[in-house]
């Protein structure tokens, strides 16, 4: 066999969200379409994720939650800079303009990140192999900090780094979310020196936010792969090609119920939504996997980069 030009960490997030979810992750898995997960440990369905990925051999990891739901650690559900007067944290722009006001504290934060780590070990037997953040958050200013830290501490190698050759180029993406995309790539470029001085590492190039939902197809994966590709073209003047290594973070499964679900207030839209069956079928459509095999795309897990 040849040697692959790259090595691609396919990642579905939000395991633990719902049992659609998870049943939707574990077929495409099966099917080839995914290489790793991303577990929500304090989401409604997460013990029966962890006992899905052992079942099935599923390389996973921990999607740090700061954002939606209920926290993990007892003693920040009441009284807390992390969630509001309900005792739910602030949301995913909630959570922005409250650390941008100065009103989120970051023991609180390395606190619910432990207490994560602490859970999320006690689901699965082991530490995570990678950890990223749900929603982003773990790239936010002072939060980035603390995640890096807690990271180095517990030796978990592996984070994500969204930033994502071609963004600005895509024509396919809404005005609000092409700036909210930008705000999320200024962050994950402000916290590479973070990263680097705790150790951590990231595959070369990040794929995903321009084909979430209805923006995934066949060809819009051709279009992000390109990039990756590229860059294995550029190094290949080298007596031994370069291999490079990517992520690309999608989010399948099968629609939730509306009334099981979410982590603590229901599954939201976005986990209700039917792209979430539209992203399965087009990461296990043969012709996408016949194109990783032209194309000598090799999908692995953190651990085999």
């Amino acid at each position: 066999m040849p040697q692959p030009r790259i090595l691609l960490v396919v990642t579905g997030d939000d395991f633990g969200y719902c049992p659609k979810r998870n049943q939707g992750i574990v077929d495409c898995f099966k099917a080839g379409g995914i290489s790793s997960v991303s577990l929500l440990v304090n989401a409604s369905a997460a013990k029966d994720a962890a006992d899905l990925a052992k079942r099935h051999n599923i390389p996973i990891g921990l999607h740090a939650n700061l954002s939606e739901g209920i926290p993990v650690c007892q003693s920040l559900r009441q009284d807390s800079t992390l969630v509001n007067e309900r005792g739910f944290f602030h949301g995913k722009m909630g959570f922005r303009q409250a650390l941008g006001r100065h009103q989120i504290s970051m023991e609180q934060v390395e606190l619910e990140l432990r207490d994560q780590i602490r859970l999320f070990r006690e689901l699965t037997g082991h530490l995570p192999h990678h950890m990223d953040g749900h929603q982003h958050v773990h790239i936010l200013q002072e939060v980035r900090e603390v995640f890096a830290q807690v990271l180095s501490d517990h030796k978990i190698p592996y984070t994500r780094v969204p930033v994502e050759p071609g963004l600005h180029s895509c024509q396919c993406l809404p005005a609000h979310l092409k700036r909210f995309y930008a705000q999320v790539e200024k962050d994950a470029l402000d916290s590479i020196p973070v990263f680097r001085r705790c150790g951590l590492r990231w595959p070369d190039v990040y794929l995903g936010l321009t084909t979430v939902g209805q923006n995934m197809s066949v060809s819009n994966l051709q279009r992000t792969l390109s990039h990756a590709l590229s860059i294995s073209s550029c190094a290949a003047s080298n007596p031994e090609e370069r291999v490079v290594t990517a992520e690309l973070m999608v989010h399948p499964g099968y629609p939730s119920h509306p009334q099981k679900g979410g982590c603590g207030e229901g599954p939201d839209d976005f986990s209700q939504s039917a792209d979430r069956q539209h992203e399965l079928s087009v990461l296990t459509d043969l012709s996408l996997l016949a194109m990783y095999r032209k194309e000598r795309v090799q999908l692995c897990a953190f651990k085999d980069l």
